[in-house]
This record gives structure tokens, C-alpha cells and sequence, in this order.
């Protein structure tokens, strides 16, 4: 090891931090991508070893979770551009700036270029922008682009989930839809949770960072709970098997609509070219939804953006217009 590097965190630590991340799914990826991070760090070399490289490992820290609940990688060393545009894409919803952003590419490829014998070459920033429409660090978030499926593409993919006999992929969509959930939200629900919301007429929901948020069930959302619980015991999760894992739930559900959104593209859709319907572009729907009910009701746009704000688990007016698909 070059220099003090008691900045590197021990399994032990590891270990602990990843047991009380309830928004960390897949916890086993990410403690092994973090093992091996923690090898190339200790024998990194070129910059600060007591500002810089702390720094970079805290930054892909980070990535490291989301490539395990996004990817499920396993090989830090299989590291490639198409991975760097997702979490530009996800750094960019939670609303961080450019110049986090450009700090985070930064170190992931500071890391990648330790790694020996890595398998693809990452591509510089100006070349991504190139090459991708969804990578562009000058522009801080998705503010004026309308992400929304429509009407008729949400109920084509519940029905081509019926029909390809994965109704659990649906109902997981519908929540996402009519309640403004994540998809590990969503996943992570058991029937505890669903028996307390019918009671209470209202789902706490434990989102990012620990916030705890309460939405009000609509019938849809009730008839959707009252299907995902059968057969479901008491302290099990409602959408994820006892012989799976909730990061295998959430890939497939990832997988089930990147393999199906091109079958149920309404010609009627305003999104831009190239913006494709992920499981987030649901959040999208309710917010708009709920916004709209908000200023029917009577309130200022800006009292109706921090009522959103409130239900779908931020606290920032600014992220909370890119769901509005504001300017």
C-alpha cells in the first residue's frame, strides 16, 4: 500500500453500511464490486492520496451501488460507456449538477484506468455527446422534456404483460403509475406494509435516503395491492419469490420493458426522439397527473409542485419540474 489510506472502508464497514441501505437492493454485487475497488485503490497512484483519491473512491462508492442494483455486474474490469450514460441519466433526476456529475466521470475513469486488463475502453465526454442523445453535462437536469408514456402505451404494456403471463411485471408498473413509486419501492413491499395501507387508506412508503412518505391509495392501486397479496404470507415480500432475490425482480422488470416499449409506441406520444419509456417514466406520469389535480383543486402552481414534491419524495422544486417536464 502507497501512503495512509485509512480512508478505504473495511469489509466490516462495508458490510454494515450495505445491511442498513434500504435503497441498496442487490447488496452482495455491491460488496464484492467494492472489494475489488478496494484492491485497486490501495496501489492507486498519480494523484492526492489526502484529498483527490479519497474523493474518487467516495464517487465511485456510489457507482459502484448503482452498478449493482442497475446491472448486476460483477467485474468492475467490464466497466463500459454504456453504464457511464445511465448514471449520467440517474445523476441528472436526483438533480445533481454538472459539475458533480463531471467529478463522478472524473474518478470512474481515474479507477478504470488502474484496473488491469480492462475489457472496454470508456469513451471521453465529448465523444459520448456525440454518440448518445441522453449524455449532456451542460444541460443540469431534464427540465422541458416530457418523459411521459401515454395512456394507450401504459395499458398495452400491462396487457402485454398479461399476455406473456408476467402479471407481477404490471403490477409493479401500475404502482409506479398510479402511485409514484420506485421500482425498488415497489419491490420492496411486503404484505405487512399492503395490510396497513388498506387499513389506513394511505401506503408509507421508505423512499431514497430513509425519507418517509405517505401516499393515498386510488381504487386502481387498491384492486393492484389486493392481486400482488395473494397467496402472499405475512412478512413476505409481495413481488419477489423465496427462491429470488429483490435485484433479480428489479432487472427483470427493467428487461421486460426495454424488450417490449418498441411493440407498444403510440404514434400520439410527445416524448423527443430517442427518449425511451423506462420503469421512472411512470413517476413521471403520476407527478404531471397529480400536479394537475392539485391546480384544479385551487392551488398556486407552487403550492401544487410541493404537494407533488411531497408524494413523490423530493424536496426540491427544481427536481420536481423535471418531472413536470418545466422549463
Amino acid at each position: 500500500m502507497i501512503g495512509n489510506r485509512g480512508w478505504i472502508k473495511t469489509e466490516f464497514e462495508l458490510r454494515n453500511a450495505a445491511e442498513k441501505n434500504d435503497d441498496l437492493s442487490n447488496k452482495g454485487a455491491y460488496l464484492n464490486l467494492m472489494s475489488q475497488l478496494n484492491k485497486v485503490a490501495r496501489h492507486a497512484k498519480g494523484i492526492s492520496v489526502h484529498k483527490s483519491l479519497p474523493q474518487y473512491y467516495t464517487h465511485m462508492d456510489l457507482f459502484c451501488r448503482f452498478l449493482a442494483d442497475n446491472f448486476n455486474l460483477k467485474t468492475l474490469a467490464n466497466i463500459q460507456n454504456k453504464h457511464l450514460v445511465e448514471y449520467v441519466i440517474e445523476r441528472q433526476s436526483e438533480g445533481k449538477s454538472a459539475s458533480t456529475i463531471k467529478n463522478d466521470l472524473a474518478a470512474i475513469r481515474y479507477f478504470h484506468d488502474q484496473i488491469p486488463q480492462t475489457r472496454y475502453v470508456l469513451s471521453s465526454n465529448q465523444v459520448l455527446s456525440e454518440t448518445s442523445m441522453n449524455f449532456n453535462l451542460e444541460r443540469r437536469c431534464f427540465s422541458g422534456i416530457d418523459r411521459r408514456p401515454t395512456d394507450l402505451e401504459y395499458r398495452a404494456l400491462i396487457n402485454l404483460a398479461k399476455q406473456t403471463k408476467n402479471p407481477e411485471m404490471g403490477l409493479i408498473i401500475i404502482l409506479g403509475r398510479e402511485m409514484g413509486l420506485r421500482i425498488h419501492e415497489a419491490v420492496r413491499l411486503n404484505r405487512s406494509d399492503v395490510e396497513r395501507a388498506f387499513r389506513e387508506n394511505i401506503l408509507t412508503v421508505k423512499g431514497k435516503g430513509g425519507l418517509i412518505r405517505k401516499v393515498p391509495l386510488n381504487d386502481v392501486a387498491i384492486t393492484t395491492l389486493e392481486a400482488a397479496i395473494q397467496n402472499i404470507s405475512r412478512g413476505q415480500k409481495i413481488f419477489v419469490p423465496l427462491s429470488q432475490k429483490a435485484h433479480q425482480v428489479i432487472q427483470r422488470v427493467q428487461d421486460f420493458i426495454k424488450n417490449n416499449r418498441h411493440k407498444i409506441i403510440d404514434p400520439l406520444n410527445s416524448r423527443p426522439k430517442g427518449i425511451e419509456i423506462t420503469m421512472h417514466s411512470f413517476r413521471h406520469a403520476y407527478a404531471k397527473e397529480q400536479y394537475d389535480s392539485f391546480i384544479l383543486q385551487g392551488y398556486s402552481e407552487d403550492a401544487a409542485r410541493l404537494k407533488v414534491a411531497q408524494l413523490i419524495g423530493h424536496n426540491r422544486q427544481d427536481v420536481t419540474k423535471i418531472y413536470l417536464a418545466e422549463k
